[in-house]
């Protein structure tokens, strides 16, 4: 019996998100990422992401992406940033401006390095189990949306005649406390356009979930199989309410790597049904328009709320997703043909968040 979420409304009320990781292992220079990000927006995906770690070649993610900003008008932008051995008070700074520079379509990968060999790049501690680091990305998390709410919107007032850059009166300090760093605030970057970047998390180990479940805007599962990533969905949501959060606000996409290396051919046979796991996490062997199908059924038994997918050949898969898989579903009215706003929390139909400390000065006036 296929799987169908008893928790879901019918796909109809539900969009369809896409998004895409634009990771090219040879590439040192912007110009690839560039042609890749502007393609994906060509299919009105929601965003595209770029890995990270201490641990690989290559330029920074969040740097890449801050130069792809300009050179696109709508496409998010997601790169990967770790919070183990950086400082939590430069990366929320960072990503705020990441937001900046893109107009409101900046978000941030959140991720752990666990290795000892990326921890002798600093020398200032040992590989820690992944639970603490775990542990210790939420509380970084936590205290970059504490740092983004430090200006209220309209702090800054630019007043020439009075030389009044901000008004005091809207920046609020930030003293927080975690289990292994501290932060003072205010930030130095003003609240960013869309309050707060997006979160998201690769919810699929164990230690990472709670993490997901208390601070992702976006959860990413891999799933070989469409029961997998229902489970892992509702799971996600009931921790998210049992926390406090309408599990609403919660998108969670079924992240899988997919070859379109056989064209408009079948599924290799094995993929037919859906991805094989490999070392990787699951792959999708096959054409773009079984894909298509896949992302539909998938979708309609409320498996997912979107699909994070990694071209295992960057340049072509991403075209024949975009010109084959995303086309299908646009024809069939499944996926957007237009972007419905102009940043990433407009497409993934995410609120902009109340400033917590302009809410409270506006109950206590």
């Amino acid at each position: 019996m296929p799987f169908m979420s008893s928790a879901c409304p019918p796909a109809a009320h539900r969009p369809l998100h896409i998004a895409a990781a634009v990771d090219q292992a040879d590439a040192f220079t912007a110009a690839p990422f560039v042609r890749l990000a502007r393609l994906a927006e060509r299919g009105g995906l929601d965003f595209v992401t770029l890995g990270d770690s201490f641990a690989r070649r290559g330029p920074d993610a969040l740097a890449v992406l801050s130069r792809v900003a300009p050179a696109t008008d709508r496409v998010g932008l997601v790169p990967t940033v770790t919070t183990t051995h950086t400082e939590p008070f430069h990366v929320q700074a960072a990503v705020a401006t990441l937001d900046w520079v893109s107009r409101g379509r900046g978000g941030w990968v959140v991720d752990v390095s666990a290795t000892e060999a990326e921890a002798a790049l600093f020398g200032r501690r040992r590989a820690a189990p992944l639970d603490a680091l775990w542990r210790e990305a939420g509380e970084v998390a936590d205290a970059a949306r504490r740092l983004w709410d430090s200006w209220e919107d309209d702090a800054e007032i630019r007043d020439v005649a009075t030389g009044r850059f901000t008004d005091r009166d809207k920046l609020h300090h930030v003293d927080f406390e975690g289990t292994t760093f501290s932060v003072r605030g205010p930030s130095v970057v003003p609240r960013p356009p869309q309050g707060h970047p997006v979160v998201v998390v690769d919810a699929t180990a164990g230690p990472a979930r709670e993490v997901a479940a208390r601070h992702a805007d976006v959860a990413l599962v891999r799933a070989a199989g469409p029961e997998q990533a229902g489970t892992a969905r509702d799971e996600l949501r009931r921790r998210a309410a049992a926390l406090g959060r309408d599990p609403a606000e919660l998108r969670v996409f079924a992240a899988l790597l997919v070859d379109l290396g056989g064209g408009e051919h079948a599924a290799q046979p094995g993929h037919g049904g859906g991805p094989l796991p490999t070392a990787d996490g699951p792959l999708y062997r096959g054409g773009p328009v079984d894909l298509a199908d896949l992302v539909a059924a998938w979708h309609a038994a409320g498996a997912t709320d979107g699909f994070h997918l990694t071209p295992v050949e960057p340049l072509r898969d991403l075209e024949r997703l975009v010109n084959g898989t995303v086309a299908l579903l646009q024809h069939r009215g499944l996926f957007r043909t237009f972007y419905p706003g102009a940043t990433l929390r407009d497409h993934l139909g995410l609120a902009r968040p109340v400033n917590r400390y302009a809410a409270r000065t506006g109950e206590a006036s």
